[in-house]
């Protein structure tokens, strides 16, 4: 009875004190709306890349592959990621590819890579935008979400955001 009824309406009662009670910040692009908070797709080369995912960002079906590391279909899948990865970047060296740029979170939707991550992909942005390479890199510092008091977790860049400012760059 407490967990199926009393804590669940206390929950729902903390999340009508949250931004959009509790549902999310979605942003609205080109008529288009956009939670901030579920990882998009992005395969273009203008536009940085998200983590792969292993529900095709489907956010009704939350969910890893639940595939290891010795599976074999799973590595030959990484190992095609990677091929790609390289081949649209050629400056990027296969040791300096970040994991989750070709790996899927345990959610299959985060929305978020590392500062790593976002650099690697910066010579392939200002190529394919025909833009200096400083103005993208300058995009990823303003767009970097520190830890938690500074100390919890790590930092981050939420892809969507990212990719919402680099459009405006001219």
């Amino acid at each position: 009875m407490f967990f199926s009824g009393i804590y669940t309406l206390s929950i729902l009662g903390i999340a009508q004190l949250a931004p959009n009670q509790g549902k999310g910040e979605i942003v609205t692009v080109n008529g288009k709306n956009h939670h901030i908070n579920v990882a998009q797709k992005f395969t273009q080369n203008k536009y940085f890349w998200s983590r792969p995912s292993a529900v095709d960002y489907n956010a009704a079906g939350s969910g890893g592959s639940n595939k290891g590391t010795n599976n074999l279909d799973y590595l030959a899948e990484v190992e095609t990621r990677i091929d790609t990865f390289l081949l649209k970047n050629p400056s990027v060296q296969r040791s300096e590819v970040p994991s989750e740029l070709v790996t899927a979170s345990g959610s299959g939707l985060d929305p978020n890579i590392s500062v790593q991550g976002a650099k690697v992909q910066a010579d392939r942005i200002a190529k394919t935008r025909n833009i200096d390479k400083q103005k993208v890199l300058h995009l990823i510092v303003e767009n970097t979400e520190k830890p938690l008091l500074g100390m919890l977790g790590t930092e981050k860049i939420n892809v969507l955001r990212l990719n919402i400012e680099l459009d405006k760059l001219k």
